[in-house]
């Protein structure tokens, strides 16, 4: 019912930046909330940054004061902006939204973030 597709993933040296998009389409009904997430091989998947139902956001530790999340006012349009960008970034980034209505969670299906060294 709901899809999310993500863009703007690619390969990035060390230190460069990055834009993550995420477009959502279908029937969105109540209060849902949006994030990212990502993933690396043989690792957990791992809360990225998020907007929570009243606007608040939260980061993960690891990128306070390099990575800023952003939405639409329509909230179908997902944004994350990454700065100096590190070979420990690297990951596969997912787009993420919990219909607090349903009781459902989607994802979407990623972006590759490469980052070299």
């Amino acid at each position: 019912q709901v899809q999310l597709v993500e863009s703007g993933g690619g390969l990035v040296q060390s230190g460069g930046s990055l834009r993550l998009s995420c477009a959502a389409s279908g029937t969105i009904v109540g209060i849902h909330t949006m994030g990212w997430f990502r993933q690396a091989p043989d690792q957990e998947r791992e809360l990225v940054a998020r907007f929570s139902s009243d606007g608040s956001s939260e980061y993960a530790d690891s990128v306070k004061g390099r990575f800023a999340i952003s939405r639409d006012y329509a909230g179908t349009t997902l944004w994350l902006q990454m700065h100096s960008l590190q070979p420990a970034d690297t990951a596969v980034y997912y787009c993420h939204m919990y219909s607090w209505y349903r009781a459902m969670e989607y994802w979407g299906k990623g972006t590759l973030v490469t980052v070299s060294s």
